[in-house]
């Protein structure tokens, strides 16, 4: 049985581990594109579109197709911000002794 102290350790350490891995994602920054980067949308960890940019050669296109493409990109960055926080989450509960069947609740 594992000692309640030492439990309640692992935690404020799976805390501290969780509130940095948090703040990380906020700094981050990634790029989606779309229509063979034609459309490059950058976005920070938080979601926000920090950047749009445009091929020339798409200024040709007509509006629908442009506005499918940003929207694809779009969907591409959020893709891209999903994986990275999960790629980051997925090693915090690394090195912790937590007892067997022991879930967090996300």
């Amino acid at each position: 049985m594992t000692d309640i102290n030492q439990l309640m350790q692992q935690a404020r350490q799976m805390q501290e581990k969780m509130q940095q891995a948090q703040e990380e994602a906020r700094k981050r920054e990634v790029t989606g594109e779309a229509g063979a980067g034609m459309v490059r949308v950058t976005m920070n960890g938080r979601y926000d579109a920090r950047q749009v940019s445009l091929s020339p050669e798409l200024m040709q296109e007509d509006r629908e197709i442009v506005e499918d493409l940003i929207t694809a990109a779009i969907n591409d960055a959020v893709k891209r911000l999903e994986e990275q926080n999960k790629d980051a989450m997925g090693g915090l509960t690394e090195g912790l002794n937590l007892p067997e069947g022991f879930k967090f609740p996300f």
